[in-house]
């Protein structure tokens, strides 16, 4: 039976991967920003597209002991490796999943995108503790995807094993093709994503007419059409269709609550999407004891914020004392996220 969820919904049994990541509990580990596939709708950032760098969520990783800590903070039950393309840095990669599985458990689920289809390395993968594998075939085989190895790769691999996409209006022969053909293969589920604008995507896709669907919308006006018409191919595979609006809504939202509950300092208060208000004091260092003294602030409630050389306290002491202080001061909503980026900004004086 079809189930609907917000634009998002299942045929079948829902992957485990997919179960985490709804709950935001995913991290999601970037291992690099290299590929060999060059699809022209990658919205990989400007800043990881193509680089060998390493992020988890939105911090990066300098040294392994970052990954565990981001993972903490989101209080991870599982891990999406993610790229670029991961095989591509296989030894890294293997690397990371051993890390992740000794520390965490076994529990701890694990599942890679990849759009290499090479069993050998998906077996060594398995072997390190991988425990379910997303293959992304490159778009130019979708038509003829019958005369790659993509069905040995599935019928030898012993972990959990599907496809993930996104449905591309214009390539909807291609799609549908596709879809038919892998249906025989005994992949565990097919992912379907609606397709998305992004800096990095938005010249290729314009080139093919393609506009948002709403002014609200990243997402591309036609995708989600697709996934409805896909559910009349009677396919037996497991679909799971995830739209846009699913994705931030639920999934961001999920796993940037659940880091705010640990990054939140005392004074910083925690909104219904998890962001986070706090008030901002643009003076030196030095100025905080001053300003503690004079409206008598627990020293708690008050810290210098080193990263952007700032004084930070309570939205609602700021509020009270904005108007006394020669300094510039400001509300601000920001995400708890490493790279803290500034949702709104409030001037007080």
């Amino acid at each position: 039976m079809k189930k609907l969820e917000k634009n998002s919904f299942y045929v079948g049994k829902l992957a485990e991967g997919c179960k985490i990541c709804r709950k935001g509990a995913k991290l999601v580990l970037l291992v690099t920003g290299l590929c060999n596939a060059n699809c022209f709708y990658c919205p990989l950032s400007e800043k990881k597209k193509g680089k060998d760098v390493i992020y988890a969520d939105e911090m990066i990783v300098r040294k392994k002991e970052d990954i565990i800590e981001e993972a903490e903070l989101i209080e991870a039950e599982g891990t999406g490796i993610t790229g670029g393309d991961p095989l591509i840095v296989l030894d890294r990669t293997i690397e990371f999943i051993k890390l992740l599985k000794n520390y965490f458990g076994e529990e701890h689920h694990i599942h890679l995108y990849t759009a290499t289809l090479d069993y050998k390395k998906a077996e060594k993968l398995g072997k390190a503790g991988l425990d379910e594998i997303r293959f992304h075939p490159m778009p130019t085989l979708w038509k003829k995807i019958e005369k790659t190895k993509f069905r040995e790769i599935v019928k030898k691999l012993e972990i959990d094993k599907g496809m993930e996409i996104p449905l591309v209006p214009h390539m909807k022969k291609e799609t549908f093709h596709l879809l038919k053909v892998v249906d025989d293969y005994n992949l565990d589920f097919i992912n379907l994503n609606e397709l998305e604008f992004s800096i990095t995507n938005l010249e290729a896709l314009d080139k093919y007419g393609y506009v948002a669907k709403s002014d609200e919308s990243s997402a591309v006006k036609g995708s989600e059409e697709m996934a409805y018409e896909i559910l009349d191919l009677g396919l037996s595979t497991p679909i799971h269709y995830c739209s846009s609006s699913f994705k931030d809504a639920v999934q961001l939202r999920k796993r940037i609550e659940r880091r705010a509950r640990n990054v939140a300092k005392i004074y910083e208060i925690i909104t219904e999407d998890g962001t986070l208000l706090k008030g901002v004091i643009m003076a030196d260092k030095e100025k905080i004891k001053e300003i503690m003294e004079e409206f008598e602030i627990d020293e708690n409630m008050i810290s210098w914020d080193e990263k952007k050389k700032r004084i930070e306290t309570s939205p609602f002491i700021i509020e009270e004392i904005a108007q006394y202080l020669p300094y510039k001061c400001y509300i601000i909503e920001e995400y708890p996220t490493a790279d803290r980026l500034e949702v709104e900004i409030t001037p007080l004086n």
